[in-house]
């Protein structure tokens, strides 16, 4: 399956790169647009590939994101608790491990539990790790395959996340379900499963537990709950859903209460200015794997098959 050219995309970049006034915007063909309702969910490749917005390369730490809150959702970096936030590094995983990023027109509704979780939704669009090879950039727009998915349960919230791969990727006509990661990724769904298990342990939180076993479960599995996340984020958009601090704000959606003239946002010129000064926590924390006893109750990867 050929991948799409995304180059229609372009970005907008003001701030220094790790401070909180760091942004990025998107523009499509020159319109200003939110990352999060204006790029289409599904690409124009088939019915299989979906459009993924890049926000944390692969190796990296910086804990950039879709600003759910602000006007057209620019990327920037979350703060917590009034810092930028890093990952750790939790030997033996430096940064994170694929290419992390969300689906856009998505939801993890925070009304809505879901059965196999007995959680809510985290209020999110919905994630997604490319476990493909290139290494992706902040603001990417890839075109990916969904593989399966793992069921994160993240301080009393579902957070699901997809399994992918880039379809521009050397075997991605391979790797077409849940059991094939295995053949051609060897241990990296349970590299992954462990580093959502342990990443926040040296921040002083518990390590997260899992739904369904923790068992990555399969494309089709996945497709459902992706499929809910777009129906959840179509009641947002138009309204029906109680959005909180979400901003609707869109300008290319008709009908919709938030779609805006882009001529009546003032955004900054591009500026591609250098990152600051930060140097974030780059010590290795070691983790005591006898206490968390990962090795015990995992369902094997291909179980679903």
């Amino acid at each position: 399956m050929a991948a799409s050219n995304t180059s229609n995309y372009t970005l907008r970049k003001a701030g220094k790169p790790f401070t909180a006034d760091h942004r990025i915007w998107f523009e499509r063909d020159g319109q200003p647009i939110s990352p999060f309702h204006d790029i289409p969910l599904r690409a124009h490749d088939g019915e299989g590939s979906l459009n993924m917005v890049v926000e944390i390369p692969r190796w990296t730490n910086a804990k950039f994101e879709i600003t759910r809150g602000e006007r057209i959702n620019p990327i920037g970096q979350n703060v917590k608790n009034g810092q930028l936030r890093f990952t750790n590094n939790c030997f033996p995983y430096r940064g994170y491990l694929w290419n992390y990023g969300a689906f856009p027109q998505t939801w993890e509704d925070p009304h809505h539990v879901h059965p196999d979780t007995g959680l809510p939704g985290d209020n999110d669009p919905l994630d997604v790790l490319d476990i493909g090879r290139a290494v992706g950039a902040t603001g990417e727009v890839k075109t990916v395959k969904v593989l399966g998915i793992l069921g994160l349960l993240d301080g009393g919230e579902s957070d699901w996340k997809v399994i992918a791969i880039d379809l521009r990727d050397p075997v991605a006509d391979k790797v077409n379900d849940i059991g094939d990661v295995e053949e051609h990724f060897p241990g990296l769904l349970d590299a992954t499963r462990d580093f959502f298990r342990i990443y926040k342990i040296p921040d002083g939180e518990e390590p997260n537990e899992f739904a369904l076993d923790g068992k990555f479960m399969n494309k089709r599995y996945a497709l459902s709950v992706i499929a809910s996340c777009q129906i959840a984020w179509k009641r947002l958009i138009f309204g029906t859903a109680g959005r909180g601090d979400i901003s609707i704000e869109n300008t290319t959606l008709a009908g919709t209460p938030g779609r805006i003239d882009p001529d009546d946002l003032n955004l900054p010129p591009n500026e591609n200015l250098p990152p600051a000064d930060v140097t974030p926590d780059e010590d290795w924390h070691f983790i005591s794997r006898k206490e968390l006893d990962l090795s015990t109750g995992w369902v094997s990867v291909d179980a679903d098959e």
